[in-house]
């Protein structure tokens, strides 16, 4: 990969969490090959700092930056490793995130909280310290065209057999991004997520997801990680100041909107309803909703 002629980034400082490998390395990757000045961060010692190095060779800037951004002053330190190396921050790019798959019925206090900190508090307190460094900015009369890439899963969206914390986390993730597009709106920030769907690290690492996740003998890799990147770098550009709120699944040379719940089928009557009446008032309605999407693995 080299640095493109269509940079759509151009200068744009761009932090991306949990980028040491997988889906956060290919986003640094492309977003350095469109122009952007990347802040890599990572858990593992050594793996934001070889990233940053990756970023270099294409001629792109990086500043590498290690820690767990569910920690509140790591990630205060992250936003302001962007503000003062560049200069500026204009997209976060929330990526981090780790499984703990069990069924729920053996599923430990610790595998529930470790998981829920790192993915879903590991978006809100990065999210949290760019808001108000953005906000200030707004106050000022500085111009904002900031951007927050969120990264849900399609467990979050529809659910996941063996995954109850994973999904309630990436669940949140998808509830966290709605509020937050509204709540930003007002300083110039726009607020995404993507679903993807690709292989890393943590998805071959699941036995039931791993034989879907390999790679092909010849052709198309639909499940190459870098397939999900230009749907990120372009919600991280300029370009997409009209698009927030919105959760976008991605997998392959596939690109979908994610349609979230909606008010469905309604039964009204002017008092209260007696138990008794509730159970076929319930069926009629489910009988006129929408299916809903299974599961996975049910």
């Amino acid at each position: 990969m080299t640095v493109s002629q269509g940079m759509i980034c151009r200068d744009r400082v761009v932090v991306v969490t949990g980028a040491g490998q997988g889906l956060g390395r290919e986003h640094a990757l492309a977003l350095a090959s469109h122009g952007a000045r990347v802040v890599v961060n990572d858990l593992t010692v050594g793996a934001a700092e070889a990233v940053a190095e990756e970023v270099r060779a294409l001629g792109g800037s990086a500043l590498a930056h290690t820690g767990d951004v569910s920690d509140w002053g790591c990630a205060e330190g992250l936003v302001a490793l962007a503000v003062t190396g560049f200069g500026r921050l204009d997209a976060l790019v929330n990526n981090a995130g780790l499984n703990r798959d069990r069924m729920l019925v053996s599923m430990t206090e610790a595998e529930w909280d470790l998981v829920l900190r790192v993915d879903l508090k590991g978006h809100f307190a990065p999210l949290r310290h760019a808001a108000e460094y953005w906000r200030a900015q707004a106050k000022q009369g500085r111009p904002v065209a900031a951007r927050i890439v969120n990264t849900s899963s399609g467990a979050g969206l529809m659910g996941s057999v063996g995954q109850g914390n994973y999904a309630a986390a990436k669940a949140g993730i998808a509830a966290l991004t709605q509020v937050a597009a509204v709540e930003l709106a007002r300083y110039g920030v726009t607020v995404n997520a993507v679903a993807p769907s690709a292989r890393t690290p943590m998805t071959m690492a699941v036995p039931a997801m791993a034989e879907r996740m390999r790679a092909p003998g010849s052709g198309f890799d639909a499940m190459h990680p870098g397939n999900v990147s230009p749907l990120v770098v372009w919600l991280a550009s300029a370009e997409s100041e009209q698009v927030t709120g919105r959760v976008f699944e991605a997998e392959g040379g596939s690109i979908s909107l994610a349609d979230g719940w909606q008010h469905g089928p309604q039964a009204v009557r002017p008092g209260r309803w007696s138990p008794a009446e509730v159970g076929p008032v319930v069926r009629e309605l489910i009988a006129k909703a929408v299916t809903p999407a299974p599961v996975y693995g049910a």
